[in-house]
């Protein structure tokens, strides 16, 4: 797994998405999600190439359920892209050209 891709939970959330300077593409998912695993080396690949630009952070909502509630997550992966503490767009579950439209995601944030 990437060295970039940050992970939070109920402890550390708020000052790692929500007080960050830079734009923030989270991914909710779970260990035991198929289209969770499937996207995880596009999220690892997003994390290196806006290295500087843009944080990348997964959050298990198995580990950490309230942040689901929190954000109404009710289906995985869901991606929310936060800008200024403010969720600034998202994507929901995994289509073929999941990547494209994480990079606009994260473009437009930027």
């Amino acid at each position: 797994m990437s060295e970039k891709v940050l992970h939070a939970g109920d402890s550390n959330f708020d000052a790692t998405v929500l007080q960050s300077s830079e734009p923030v593409l989270v991914d909710f998912w779970a260990p035991w999600c198929g289209p969770c695993k499937a996207i995880g080396p596009i999220v690892e690949q997003l994390a290196e190439q806006y290295d500087g630009k843009a944080k990348v952070v997964k959050v298990d909502v198995q580990e950490f359920p309230s942040l689901g509630v929190r954000y109404n997550v009710r289906s995985i992966p869901m991606l929310l892209m936060f800008k200024d503490g403010q969720v600034h767009s998202s994507q929901l579950g995994a289509p073929p050209n999941i990547k494209s439209l994480l990079t606009q995601m994260i473009d437009k944030a930027i």
